[in-house]
């Protein structure tokens, strides 16, 4: 169908999808530089195992959201002796109604 309408798309890995072979055809074929993950945990775990995330980027709204089964900003990662990666702080910005922009530089 994708080829049908002309829609670009790329499949890697066999197992398991290959994000750094993502990226690098992304890169070449597509001239993309830089990109937003805009995913849920378990996507932005799957960034964050392969180390391909250099910023996090918050917005901290003034509300919790505390239902069960909600998964967490990143999760999946079944490396349980992974350690947490390291982060510093950049910037925040109050945007508006008590919400504020929170952003951060990984260290790997």
């Amino acid at each position: 169908m994708l080829q049908k309408e002309k829609i670009s798309y790329i499949c890697v890995g066999h197992d398991a999808i290959d994000l750094h072979a993502a990226m690098e055809i992304l890169r070449m074929e597509f001239g993309v530089k830089r990109m937003a993950v805009l995913g849920g945990g378990h996507i932005n775990g799957g960034f964050l195992a392969a180390g391909l995330i250099d910023e996090v980027s918050l917005l901290l709204a003034p509300g919790i959201d505390g239902r069960k089964g909600q998964t967490a900003l990143f999760d999946g990662i079944p490396d349980m002796d992974r350690m947490p990666v390291r982060l510093s702080l950049r910037s925040v910005e109050y945007v508006a109604n008590g919400t504020l922009w929170i952003r951060y530089k990984t260290n790997y």
